[in-house]
């Protein structure tokens, strides 16, 4: 195999960003929104990847972003899995809980 140019070594790291930043505030908002740890895993497990598939396919399609990875569970592998792994690492080893960050009771209208 040969080795990629520097073009497309970016444009897989930029996809691989991007998913990693929607699967980090997906997680977030899941974990945030859904009062049980089954309920957020589940859906962080079921929906988070269909939004990562749907960038992907924007990314990589109209705007040509990365190289040809040669199989289609390497697209899946360095493109959603990977991702996935790391937005979900982030956001429950980076972030606080969501029990312990304060959020005011009533949002003022200025």
């Amino acid at each position: 195999m040969a080795p990629l140019p520097i073009a497309d070594l970016v444009g897989l790291v930029v996809v691989v960003a991007v998913n990693a930043a929607a699967a980090a505030l997906g997680t977030r908002v899941l974990r945030v929104r859904l009062s049980t740890v089954w309920g957020t895993a589940i859906y962080v497990a079921v929906l988070v990847p269909f939004v990562q598939v749907a960038a992907t396919l924007v990314l990589t399609g109209p705007l040509g972003l990365g190289p040809d990875l040669g199989s289609p569970l390497g697209v899946l592998a360095a493109t959603v899995a990977l991702p996935l792994a790391l937005g979900i690492a982030f956001d429950l080893f980076w972030m606080p809980a969501p029990e312990e960050v304060e959020v005011p009771d009533t949002f003022r209208e200025a």
